[in-house]
């Protein structure tokens, strides 16, 4: 099969098309047949082995354990397991794989695939589980979304922001979103209240006050004033890795605020986030209700993988990105 490989951390010049043998399936896995993968940022920090940090968590101190990169899919299952009971060959999934999308062939253990949503194309499909999850996460679980509520939400043009969006839609809350130009009308387009073009506009200006804020663009605006602009109690969730350095990235940012929480009626919460079955049910039920639409920005081959991720970390994206391999 076909897969994009890196024996190194580095930039995206580290991949490489290759071939390699199919999986071999074990007795609980799961062999899909990929269709799309999606692209997101713990792709890139996977790549670049950054935050140095990220690598004491068994990914591989010196290179990657790991040499085939994706996180997210939609396919259909090739083979199963002798344990697997859920699935079959023949069956519409989505999920996560640990064995990386990026290839022809990823192995999944059932407890991280659901059937794919019937109102999906496999493209639009491989763009949800990771990043609506984490969006799903940051609202629903660490922000603690209430319907009625003022949300803010910072970096609401791409994959991760455009789901937190209409998530905060479906949850009834007022939203006002924060994007670059070229993203105004996508923000809008989804159901955003208020938009806001950080080009132009000082979101954190004191003129409104916020009951939640979802920060997804890193360490661009200090606490302080994101404090400002949030309600007496209100919430902060702080989501992502960026910024910080190349150690700790965006976590020591994430642990000042946890400690900040203790001297303040504010809220300020890290979002820690991964993708279970219940997620992808979760998740298939709210966009089976049409509450929940993928925003995909632009498709890419799998030879294009480094130029996907390039856009993606230059900021370029408008939604989510997706790798086809239809």
């Amino acid at each position: 099969m076909k897969a994009i490989v890196q024996d190194e951390y580095g930039s995206p010049d580290v991949l490489r098309l290759e071939d390699l043998e199919t999986p071999a399936v074990g007795d609980k896995d799961v062999l899909v047949r990929v269709h799309a993968a999606g692209v997101d940022s713990g792709v890139w920090h996977l790549m670049t082995g950054k935050p140095y940090l990220l690598r004491l968590f068994g990914f591989g101190v010196r290179k990657p354990k790991l040499r085939v990169r994706g996180r997210d899919l939609a396919g259909t299952v090739s083979a199963v397991g002798q344990s697997v009971t859920k699935f079959q060959p023949g069956d519409e999934v989505f999920g996560t794989s640990l064995s990386g999308t990026y290839a022809e062939y990823a192995l999944a253990g059932e407890d991280r695939l659901e059937l794919k949503p019937a109102n999906l194309t496999f493209e639009e499909a491989a763009a949800v589980p990771v990043s609506a999850s984490a969006a799903l996460h940051g609202l629903r679980d660490a922000g603690r979304i209430q319907e009625g509520q003022e949300v803010l939400i910072i970096g609401a043009g791409g994959g991760f922001g455009t789901y937190a969006v209409q998530f905060a839609k479906a949850y009834g809350a007022n939203v006002t979103g924060v994007c670059s130009t070229g993203k105004v009308e996508l923000v809008r387009s989804l159901g955003a209240d208020h938009v806001i073009d950080y080009t132009r506009e000082d979101y954190a200006d004191g003129g409104r006050r916020y009951d939640l804020i979802l920060e997804i663009a890193g360490n661009n605006t200090s606490l302080s004033r994101l404090r400002g602009a949030m309600t007496p109690h209100g919430t902060l969730v702080l989501a992502g890795g960026e910024g910080g350095g190349e150690v700790f990235g965006g976590v020591g940012r994430q642990l000042w605020g946890l400690l900040l929480s203790l001297f303040t009626g504010q809220k300020i919460r890290a979002l820690v986030s991964g993708e279970s079955v219940q997620d992808l049910q979760d998740l298939r039920e709210f966009i089976e209700a049409g509450k929940i639409t993928p925003a995909i920005g632009k498709t890419f081959s799998l030879v294009e993988v480094p130029e996907a991720i390039r856009q993606l970390r230059a900021g370029k994206a408008h939604g989510k990105l997706v790798i086809s391999l239809s």
